[in-house]
């Protein structure tokens, strides 16, 4: 029998449940976020991590924020608010959805600030749990959309982890690939460990194990020779921000695996929500890629791996030129990477 995947985050009495990550795949704990405060330091150390399940959390954090504003006057809430928004924002600078999630959800605690102070609470919550919902059914129609893209019995490669975990709920890159699954049309998946945080071995073979969707973990280094000697017949990746112009920005290691891809000849896909396009920025040499602790480089379960005194760089982050991308996959459809700025005026 299949086993289900506990759910990545979900709202009970007030309190913002979220899946502690950091323990997967050993203990399925959930961590309480009572205010947004905590929402801040969940994301901040990759409790949440995901740039959609970011982005969901961030709105439950800008409701629990209301509600701690509850019983100051208009004006004092507004004040309180905006200064939470932009304490969530700059938690994580690359996830665009984050941005956006919340600056949805300032619109809406300044219109009903504004036409419906009574409800205001109420209203938070309604439109919260309209960007939780919204979330899983877009990542099952791009999903359905990039199914379409492979052909049966395909073995894939994915980076990092962007299934069910790294969203409210089914995935973007590994959603495609478990719709593509249920078509019969995966063989086996290849997943990068993804160093040094292991999203891959811990997070993504752990979500392809409890469906049972084949697959075999390597390290980052191996994907290439993998791509030489094996049949591969497409890459699939999530993304944390897209440029205007179809640079993406996603998990430190992608843009390695698109070169490889690009040299094999072989299809490389981007799976995201239309949410994940930031249109005010044209390139990708414009994003702010994060530069994460050294310590997630130089200890494994908090055991030394280096000499004392290393010096460490560590972008979380890296940038995929458009050019070495073959399509990006929407919940409005699949597009050519250069023209990826048409989503802005798709409805």
């Amino acid at each position: 029998m299949v086993k289900k995947i506990p759910e990545t985050l979900f709202w009970k009495d007030n309190v913002l449940l979220l899946l502690n990550q950091l323990e997967l795949p050993y203990k399925v704990t959930y961590k309480e976020c009572k205010n947004y405060k905590d929402v801040i330091n969940a994301i901040k150390v990759m409790i949440v991590r995901g740039a959609p399940a970011i982005g969901v959390a961030a709105a439950y954090g800008m409701l629990l924020a209301g509600i701690k504003s509850a019983g100051l006057s208009s004006s004092a809430k507004l004040v309180f608010m905006k200064k939470a928004a932009n304490d969530l924002i700059s938690s994580r600078p690359t996830a665009v959805n984050l941005k956006w999630a919340v600056e949805k959800m300032m619109k809406v605690v300044e219109q009903s600030l504004k036409l419906n102070p009574e409800n205001y609470i109420s209203i938070l919550y309604e439109s919260a749990t309209d960007i939780y919902n919204e979330d899983i059914l877009t990542n099952m129609k791009m999903s359905e959309f990039g199914a379409r893209l492979l052909k049966k019995d395909s073995v894939v490669i994915t980076h990092c982890n962007a299934g069910a975990l790294a969203t409210a709920g089914y995935g973007t890159a590994l959603g495609m690939i478990r719709t593509a699954y249920k078509n019969g049309k995966i063989k086996n998946v290849f997943v990068d460990e993804t160093r040094p945080y292991l999203q891959g071995a811990r997070l993504t073979a752990w979500e392809l194990q409890q469906e049972k969707i084949p697959y075999t973990l390597i390290t980052d280094n191996m994907a290439g020779y993998m791509m030489k000697t094996e049949k591969v017949d497409a890459v699939i990746v999530g993304a944390d921000r897209i440029a205007m112009n179809g640079d993406v920005a996603n998990k430190v290691g992608t843009y390695s695996l698109s070169i490889l891809a690009k040299y094999h000849k072989i299809p490389f896909y981007v799976v995201a929500p239309s949410s994940t396009v930031d249109f005010a920025t044209l390139y990708g040499i414009k994003i702010k890629i994060e530069e994460r602790s050294a310590d997630e480089v130089l200890k494994i379960n908090g055991r030394s791996i280096a000499p004392k005194d290393t010096q460490v760089r560590y972008p979380g982050f890296d940038i995929t030129p458009a050019s070495n991308i073959t399509m990006i996959i929407t919940e409005k459809g699949v597009y050519k990477p250069n023209k990826i700025s048409i989503l802005k005026k798709v409805k």
